[in-house]
């Protein structure tokens, strides 16, 4: 997707948590997945800060600060939000919080159980830090996909919102770029105040 040069840059930190691709044991695939994703959403020209990172919660941490202080509005963090022992990305992810955001969580999980019982065992958590929203995602490409863009039915109607269509008036709200999105792909909500006019065939 072609991005316009006349919109506001956007730069988004994307981290893979993950022993086992970070070790090379297997191929990363949550961050190609991010990407492919974010790109067909946004209008706007998009920077990567990319880290692929082991399941260490103290790395974890530290990774998240190092993105927002270098100007990322937005960061996403792939896995480690299971119950198991490695899993620690939530608890990374909250010791860096200036403010707790519990409704996207509430929401990922709530996509999920459309599609297996096991999503109450998720434990995704998004945050703001300074001017940065954080969000914790799901590991697999499939629900990742799921979690940012929601349901439609066969008619292409929203069975359930995913959660990005708040991620931009949310960014708006802590003093960040304006994100325009492509509506055909994923709409945001904002309220008639918080719009800015964008050509129609765009």
């Amino acid at each position: 997707m072609n991005a316009d040069p006349s919109l506001e840059p956007v730069r988004i930190g994307i981290v893979s948590i993950s022993d086992r691709a970070s070790n090379g044991t297997y191929e990363d695939k949550g961050l190609p997945a991010l990407r492919e994703w974010l790109a067909q959403a946004l209008h706007n020209p998009l920077q990567f800060e990319a880290r692929l990172i082991p399941d260490e919660q103290a790395r974890i941490s530290q990774t998240l600060i190092e993105l927002v202080d270098a100007g990322c509005s937005l960061v996403l963090t792939t896995g480690g939000t299971g119950p198991a022992v490695r899993d620690v990305t939530p608890e990374a992810t909250l010791a860096v919080a200036h403010k707790d955001m519990p409704g996207f969580g509430e929401q990922m999980r709530q996509i999920s159980l459309h599609f297996v019982p096991t999503a109450i065992l998720s434990r995704q958590v998004a945050v703001i830090r300074g001017q940065s929203l954080i969000i914790n995602l799901p590991g697999q490409p499939k629900s990742i996909t799921e979690t940012l863009g929601g349901l439609k039915d066969a008619q292409g109607a929203t069975v359930v919102d995913g959660i990005f269509a708040a991620v931009p008036y949310c960014i708006d709200l802590i003093g960040g770029p304006y994100l325009q999105t492509r509506d055909a792909f994923c709409k945001a909500f904002r309220p008639k105040t918080a719009q800015r006019p964008y050509p129609a065939n765009a």
